[in-house]
């Protein structure tokens, strides 16, 4: 976790020398090799994926993608998810703000026998930053976003950032 902070940080302290396409890569690095990866536009295009959110719940409330059935982080149940999503062929798209959360979830659904899981590539991060609609808990479209805290935070460049109490305290996206 701390590695990849510092990673992350280097990176950060000079992504504009690197350019936007090299951080995309980095974060794809993060994300794992486990998963595959999806892009948004695959995502957005196939209506049959079936969409999880492995944020945390006050983070899910402030936007997801629609269609996003939440599923958490920290309280990811393996009984609960095997039971509301039962098709093991079906493919499922993992994310979170970034890809780091989603890629450890991807890899428990695999390990669980779900053989089509991928990770969204950029997370919600990405998906705002190309332009795609965001849901709030009333289903209406918003432009805020949860930033998980202000160090990821500082990778999100389109859409109001949404602070958790707890933001300094997390260090992984």
């Amino acid at each position: 976790m701390l590695k990849t902070g510092l990673i992350i940080g280097i990176l950060l302290t000079t992504s504009s020398a690197l350019g936007q396409r090299t951080l995309e890569k980095v974060m794809d690095r993060l994300s794992g090799d486990e998963v595959p990866l999806v892009s948004v536009t695959e995502v957005r295009v196939n209506p049959s994926y079936i969409r999880l959110d492995a944020r945390e719940k006050e983070e899910f409330d402030v936007s997801h993608l629609p269609h996003a059935s939440h599923i958490g982080y920290d309280n990811f149940d393996p009984k609960e998810f095997t039971s509301s999503f039962p098709d093991k062929e079906a493919t499922y798209v993992v994310y979170c703000s970034v890809g780091i959360r989603s890629g450890k979830i991807g890899e428990k659904l695999q390990q669980m026998g779900y053989s089509h899981v991928r990770n969204l590539s950029g997370g919600i991060f990405k998906w705002v930053e190309e332009g795609n609609i965001i849901l709030d808990s009333n289903e209406k479209p918003t432009h805020k976003v949860h930033a998980y805290n202000r160090f990821w935070g500082m990778l999100l460049k389109k859409g109001e950032k949404v602070y958790g109490p707890e933001d300094e305290e997390k260090d992984e996206g």
